[in-house]
């Protein structure tokens, strides 16, 4: 077979231009013979550690089997035995090491031209079109100081050469040289062009540069893409093979050698239709465009054969390709952690001092340095001298923790918290992490200083004691029996992860803050990848190939969300097109289509799935590097989508980003705390109180009153319908009721809900196995609910270790069977050792930790969250008005969320109001009635500037008396014509009376009379501004209303008012119209308006013949005549979200014709009827019908035969039973009752009929204040 290797390939991570994975890229090569491979993506190394773990995962086997060969020769020669057998092994260790693959790490760089606005060729020129992009050259890394030159060269590319592309330049190539191979690349590289520009000379010169920069690791490329292939381009060949002639010439006249590749862009030759579909996308282009880019669909990763082949006549170009394989060193891209260094105050002490204190003895039996593998873990660190330092951190954080702990716990700390800290200060120091949470505690404490929220805490780190006295987490663990080691376990190395939220306001503070404390070039954001997922990849295939859109849509939503479980394997396949094409019978039908355009967009849409799109920075996730990050890891660039910043990026993502021996943190923006400060700050303007919201009692009975009766709505994790139920089931009365149901309240657990309220309201007997298990139980009324309880019971029922109770907790959530095997003999033998049996019941308490483990939840996080869920019920419950206000502001642009905080508000009777000139502040304000006033700030073309004008002005000259005497002062630059526009159609100016909405849009002399207005405004400002009024004239009240009156117009409509008002506040404040018939509504309509817009609706119900109802008022009427003269009719229909126009032909117009009148109420009949000679197949092939119309106000006698009342047993007591009979006597009429009552616990559900009959409207309105009682209208 030919020596050959690939050395110029492109994966997916070569955006929009290669479509390989890496994957596919390494088993192709395995699997052709080749050993090796060089990636060398545009630009970038974003792929490189894919590329390195994949190839570590292949290679880990052989390596594996060498070891032990090594071993067994070891032996042999311990033993002075077998001479030839330990040549035999030496020899199967020769032949297994040619069998390990080796990846050789690359870039196809950019390099930077000379040209006339650039005649140094600096990457720092970034202006005129001729210095985009730049000469291509292919860079490969042949050890690890190569590899850490071309992270520098790629990351100072993005950083300071980014110029459409990145760019490098010749300077830092020499700078950066060491440990680089180099090669020419493709037709786009510096000495390509100069030959296909005639310019042999400026070619050679070119070389003799390289070459003498980069001596015999300089090579010559050449390629050949001879295509037959259908719509291929076939120029690129014939420029290939006229350059290759003078690149063979060039290469003997500066004895530079030549090398063979095929600038890999996929894997197998059918995939070249594919990628044509990916430059398509890439560019912008359709495929049937004929000016558009193409390749030559030569570009797969061809076999040694098939290059052999294409090369015949050049064997040494083939050859020279493994003389570069063995150049390359087989190295670790992976480094142990680099802390950052913290610096601490010289007081305290420095490297120097501890050394004078310390001899390395010291050190050496300090930190327990007797075995051979507690030697190489400080030999990874740095040595003696690195554990100096952290013997001088793990001193300065011991100092800080005690002082925490007696601002936490008292001047005497007890013995057990004292041991406590003692042994997590241990593990951190002996890990070489104590530097790590210095530096936490640090910009958490710089955080609090600049007036940001920080959260109580987020996962395991609020396990931590020492995390706790440093105010890193705000929850006690020794209170909650939260675990350290599940969070750092003693007996696995591993590098501590601690989650922060920040109000999410203050986040930007923080990060701002980091960088300048640690240095711009020392702080990174973490990259991510999008890529293309099985519907977008057929919506992108379909949009290139002139797809109708309809087609295109349909095909997508036949992906489902999951698929079913393979019978065979009893898994759930992972959804993609592969699967769904073979699960789903129309996407099955679809890629076996006769019709191309749907088989091709199927076919080639299952091949570019999984194809990187683009790239973006994650949302949390920060670096901070112990030195400038770019001489560790490769960089990029990317806008922040916020503050449209360039901010410095991981070219590696966060999953992988911990290896290469950088420190990951998440600073995560939680919009509660945000809440939680604008409700304090809502609650001082309003009540003039301040309230230590980190210092509120844990027992407040208001507060677990309000959790009780589900009245959750705005407060953090236990809002939704599902949780206030059982919250009004449990009627909690502890905070660890609190913390059990955020962590039941999920997919798995939320089926052991019903057994934990019975158990705790006595409903049901409390059993443990074993009496010893209460103390662990107790608080969730003997349900194993959290990780912490299982890892707390293996050690008291089986002695196991921190470490071991740690590592149960993680192979029982991984469904690691050989392992748990392992435990359980372990846990069963430990426990019966410590008296506990008989084995069987062991066995039981095994089998139940194994479900358990399916669900089970990490108790230090639900802690920490259940914390920030009781300060919003706190707040609710105290503050309701202040607290629903802070929401409002907070979710502002999310109108399912502000109608369902509207409808609360008008609960707890602070209804929200529109916004007032005079009243309103910057965001949603409680005032002194208890009413909530919209806030001028969320106005849409209002903006905070405007806002802020208006407010000041206010609050130093008094409210505004009239529209001129605002005209009169407010600065007309500020708030400008679209400003004015917004505040009136929003209604500001309504509490002047005597003037409406519409007269400010009247015409005026061919000009709006806002116009009029700010032109009079700003000649009232620019005349009391000028020398024209002396400080002793006076303007008269003539003067002041000079010219100024509003206009004669017919006022809005209610609908107009009501639309206008929803385009500039985001939603109906004042209450939509429809609003009255939401009994109506929600009993009898079966679907929106909107939902008949929906893709696929109209063919749907045409086929199944489906007739629906629909609820609106009609806005629009027009009436006409045919062609034939028959008269027919045209009506649109609005509701709450949507609207739709429906026409009446024939005898359907002349019945329902008495309906065509604007602001009716209606309630349609609506179906899906074939149009003429249609076949169906597609929405457009189908029409709505009007079936029949009624007017709303009819449809709940017409409708309603009896009322059903759906009661939970819990709730029924005497009080409810009264409330019943006054219901009953306040509400008679004709329409009978009925209850259901139901206990799905006890598989309880009974109809049961009631004598009274009542006015359905009455008795309703009345029924549904109280939440917990459901009303169904039964036709």
């Amino acid at each position: 077979m030919p020596n050959f290797t690939h050395l110029h390939v492109h994966s997916t991570y070569s955006i929009l231009d290669g479509m390989s994975p890496i994957s596919g890229l390494v088993n192709k090569c395995i699997a052709s013979g080749m050993n090796a491979l060089a990636l060398t993506d545009h630009g970038n190394m974003f792929g490189i550690k894919e590329f390195f773990d994949y190839v570590s995962k292949i290679n880990a086997a052989i390596n594996s089997e060498i070891k032990e060969i090594e071993s067994d020769i070891k032996k042999l020669i311990a033993e002075n035995e077998q001479t030839e057998k330990i040549i035999e092994l030496q020899k199967l260790i020769e032949t297994k090491k040619k069998n390990i693959f080796k990846p050789i790490f690359g870039c196809e760089v950019y390099v930077t031209r000379k040209t006339p606005s650039n005649p140094e060729g600096s990457r720092f020129i970034k202006e005129f079109r001729e210095n985009i992009s730049g000469d291509h050259l292919i860079l490969l890394a042949k050890n690890k100081i190569g590899y850490y030159n071309l992270c520098k060269l790629v990351s100072l590319a993005w950083i300071e050469g980014e110029y459409l592309r990145p760019r490098i330049d010749k300077e830092i190539l020499e700078k950066y040289k060491e440990g680089l191979i180099v090669s020419s690349a493709c037709l786009a590289g510096e000495i390509h062009k100069k030959i296909e520009a005639n310019n042999y000379e400026a070619a050679k010169e070119a070389i003799l540069w390289f070459k003498e920069i980069f001596k015999e690791d300089y090579y010559l490329e050449l390629q050949r893409h001879q295509t037959e292939k259908k719509g291929a381009d076939t120029t690129v060949y014939k420029q290939q093979m006229n350059q290759n002639a003078y690149l063979m010439q060039l290469a003997r006249d500066t004895d530079t050698k030549l090398i063979a590749t095929n600038d890999v862009h996929f894997v197998e030759e059918e995939h070249g239709e594919a990628h044509d579909r990916l430059i398509c996308l890439s560019t912008g282009k359709k495929l049937e465009d004929t000016d558009r880019m193409r390749y030559t669909q030569q570009e797969w990763l061809k076999t040694p054969e098939e290059m052999a082949l294409i090369f015949s006549d050049i064997p040494e170009a083939l050859e020279n390709t493994q003389e570069i394989v063995d150049k390359v060193d087989f190295y670790d891209i992976n480094h142990e952690a680099m802390m950052p260094k913290f610096e601490i105050p010289v007081e305290f002490g420095t490297l120097e001092t501890h050394k004078q204190k310390y001899s390395k003895e010291d050190l050496i039996a300090e930190f327990e340095l007797v075995d051979k593998a507690a030697k190489e873990r400080i030999e990874k660190l740095g040595g003696i001298d690195a554990l100096y330092r952290i013997k001088l951190e793990s001193d300065y954080l011991k100092e800080l923790t005690m002082i925490g702990a007696k601002q936490r716990y008292g001047e005497n700390v007890s013995a057990n918290i004292i041991e406590r800290i003692e042994f997590e200060l241990k593990v951190m120091r002996d890990m070489g992490y104590p530097g790590y949470f210095l530096i936490v505690q640090d910009l958490i404490q710089a955080a609090r200083n600049m007036g940001v929220t920080v959260g109580p805490g987020r996962g395991s780190a609020a396990g931590s004691v020492v995390a706790y006295c440093l105010q890193i987490t705000s929850i006690d663990p020794m209170r909650y029996d939260l675990l350290f080691e599940r969070f750092l376990n003693p007996d696995r190395i591993s590098l501590p992860d601690i989650d922060i939220d920040f109000d999410d306001e203050g986040r930007g503070k923080v990060l701002d803050w980091v960088t300048e404390k640690y240095g711009e070039e020392k702080v990174a954001h973490i990259i991510t990848y999008g890529t293309m997922a099985a519907k977008s990849s057929i919506k992108d295939v379909a949009r290139v190939q002139d797809v109708p859109l309809d087609i295109a849509n349909k095909l997508a939503k036949f992906i489902p969300n999951r698929l079913p479980e393979d019978p065979k394997t009893g898994k759930i396949p992972k959804v993609n097109l592969k699967n769904s094409i073979e699960m789903v019978p129309e996407l099955k039908m679809a890629f076996a289509s006769e019709d191309k355009m749907i088989s091709d967009t199927l076919k080639y849409a299952s091949m570019l799935e999984g194809t990187v799109r683009q790239i973006g920075v994650h949302a949390c996730g920060i670096i901070i590097g112990a030195e400038d990050l770019i001489n560790v890891v490769p960089l990029c660039t990317a806008k922040d989508k916020d503050s449209n910043k360039k901010l410095l990026v991981t070219q590696y993502e966060g999953s992988v980003i911990e290896s290469v021996g950088l420190i990951k943190m998440d600073f995560l923006g939680l919009k509660t705390l945000s809440i939680i400060n604008e409700a304090l700050s809502n609650i001082k303007k309003s009540k003039k109180i301040s309230i230590d919201i980190d210092n509120i009692p844990i027992d407040d009975e208001k507060t677990y009153r309000l959790f009780s009766e589900g009245a959750t709505i705005g407060t953090f994790q236990f809002e939704s319908i599902g949780m206030q139920k059982y919250l009004r089931e449990l009627k909690p009365t502890k905070f660890e009721d609190l913390i059990a149901m955020n962590a039941l309240y999920r997919p798995g657990p939320m089926q052991y809900i019903p057994q934990f309220i019975h158990r705790k309201q006595g409903k049901e007997e409390i059993e443990y196995e074993f009496p010893e298990m209460e103390l662990r139980l107790k608080e969730t009324y003997g349900i194993t609910v959290y990780q912490e309880q299982v890892m707390l019971l293996s050690r008291d029922l089986a002695g196991f270790t921190r470490g071991q109770s740690d590592e149960l907790r993680k192979v029982m959530g991984k469904k690691l069977k050989d392992k748990m095997a392992t435990l359980k003999i372990k846990f069963i033998k430990g426990a019966l050792d410590r008296g506990f049996g008989p084995k069987e019941k062991l066995e039981k308490i095994w089998k139940d930790w194994t479900e358990f483990a399916n669900y089970a939840f990490n108790k230090s996080h639900a802690t920490c969250y259940s914390w920030i869920a009781y300060q919003t019920a706190y707040l609710k419950a105290h503050y309701p008005a202040e607290f629903l206000a802070a929401n409002l502001t907070h979710n502002i642009s999310d109108i399912s969320q502000i109608s369902i905080l509207i409808d609360e508000c008008k609960r707890i009777g602070s209804p929200v109001l529109g916004p007032d000139i005079n009243e309103s502040e910057l965001h949603f304000t409680v005032n002194s009635k208890g009413e909530i006033r919209f806030g001028l700030a969320a106005l849409k073309g209002v903006g905070e500037a405007a806002s802020t004008a208006i407010i000041n002005e206010r609050s130093q000259n008094g409210i505004f008396t009239s529209v001129i005497d605002f005209i009169q002062r407010i600065n007309l630059r500020t708030c400008n014509k679209r400003c004015l526009e917004a505040l009136a159609m929003a209604g500001v100016f309504d509490s002047f009376g005597n003037i409406h909405r519409a007269q400010f849009f009247a015409e005026v002399d061919n000009s709006s009379f806002i116009e009029k207005l700010i032109r009079y405004g700003s000649t009232y400002q620019s005349k009391l501004n000028s020398t024209q009024i002396s400080m002793f004239d006076e303007l008269t009240s003539s003067d002041n209303n000079q010219g100024v009156e509003f206009p004669k117009c017919e006022p809005w409509t209610d609908l107009q008012q009501l639309h206008h008002e929803k385009e500039i506040c985001g939603f109906y404040i004042s209450g939509h119209p429809l609003d009255k018939y939401k009994l109506e509504i929600t009993n009898f309509a079966s679907c929106k308006i909107s939902s008949l817009h929906e893709e696929g609706m109209l063919r749907k119900m045409g086929i199944r013949g489906q007739i629906v109802s629909v609820a609106g008022v009609i806005t629009e009427v027009f009436i006409g005549e045919t062609a034939k003269r028959k008269k027919y009719g045209r009506i649109t229909v609005e509701d709450y979200d949507s609207k739709i126009t429906l026409s009446l032909f024939g005898e359907n117009y002349l019945k329902l014709q008495h309906f065509f009148q604007i602001n009716e109420f209606v309630y349609i009949d609506v179906k899906s009827e074939l149009r003429y000679e249609r076949k169906g197949e597609f929405d457009d092939d189908f029409d709505y019908k009007v079936i029949n119309i009624q007017l709303l106000d009819n449809v709940l006698e017409t409708y309603t035969k009896s009322i059903s009342i759906q009661l939970n047993l819990d709730y029924i007591d005497e009080k409810l039973i009264y409330d019943f009979n006054n219901f009953f006597k306040i509400s008679k009429g004709n329409t009978p009752v009925q209850f259901r009552v139901y206990d799905l616990n006890k598989n309880l559900d009974i109809q049961l009929s009631c004598p009274h009959k009542v006015n359905i409207s009455d008795f309703c309105n009345t029924i549904q204040k109280i939440p917990y009682i459901e009303i169904k209208l039964l036709k």
